[in-house]
């Protein structure tokens, strides 16, 4: 069995590349960008299996096939949640949301051993990524949280909420009447929960929303300070590598 894996990032790739070889497959080659997918898609046989990231470093995966008449089946790995893949996971082989699960990789591969995909059905699936990238399902965000206190629940909204932060391996709400909320979360998943327009993660340990940010002072090692109206436990700074990133969300 002839099995690529194209993905711009090459830790993931050759990471996907362990994992599909732990099934008893052997991965022949690892492609990185639409450009180089092209010319390898011309000069060599077409694989009986892709793996495929959907966005590449320099631009969508489908502009490959829009050169290429490919004729392979595809097994999806990609960032995009499953409400928006919905539409068109029956007809390809089938979709990996990064980060991979092993047990899901090795239900996608039976799946590729179980049947034989058509190419029509395979241009199929791009046309539909074309049209979800252009018009793209619009993701619900967490506009509120309930906490417990004592014997009673407190509804807390987004409005109230002045900084996210993690302390002794808890996760807090601080809000803006200064006070701090236990809730039964992280970081990381508070990160994909929150409207990313108004919310912010600095460091590892606080995400800010930017209607509470008061002032920003360049800090030392080219680092910058938040400092907001009533959190002050702690130094709240945006980390090196964050900081044009931050710049850019702020502006």
């Amino acid at each position: 069995m002839n099995i690529i894996i194209i993905e711009d990032e090459k830790p993931a790739a050759r990471l996907l590349q362990r994992k599909v070889e732990k099934l008893n497959l052997k991965v022949n080659t690892l492609l990185h960008s639409v450009e180089e997918s092209i010319e390898w898609f011309s000069r060599n046989e077409h694989p009986d299996l892709i793996f495929l990231d959907i966005q590449l470093s320099d631009g969508l995966s489908f502009e490959i096939f829009e050169k290429i008449e490919i004729k392979s089946a595809v097994i999806f790995t990609t960032a995009y949640d499953e409400y928006a893949l919905k539409a068109f996971k029956l007809n390809s082989i089938d979709y990996l949301l990064k980060p991979i699960d092993e047990d899901d990789l090795e239900i996608a591969v039976a799946k590729f051993k179980s049947r034989t995909q058509k190419p029509e059905n395979l241009q199929l699936d791009f046309e539909q990524i074309k049209r979800m990238l252009t018009n793209p399902v619009e993701k619900t965000y967490k506009a509120r949280f309930t906490v417990k206190i004592g014997q009673h629940l407190k509804v807390i909204t987004t409005e109230e909420i002045e900084c996210f932060f993690s302390e002794n391996k808890g996760t807090y709400i601080h809000t803006t009447d200064n006070r701090d909320y236990l809730i039964d979360s992280t970081l990381e998943v508070l990160e994909q929960e929150m409207n990313p327009r108004d919310f912010y993660r600095v460091s590892r340990k606080f995400i800010v929303p930017l209607k509470s940010i008061k002032e920003i002072v360049v800090y030392s090692n080219s680092r910058l300070k938040v400092i907001l109206p009533t959190y002050n436990d702690d130094e709240v700074i945006v980390s090196r590598e964050k900081v044009n990133d931050f710049k850019d969300w702020i502006a």
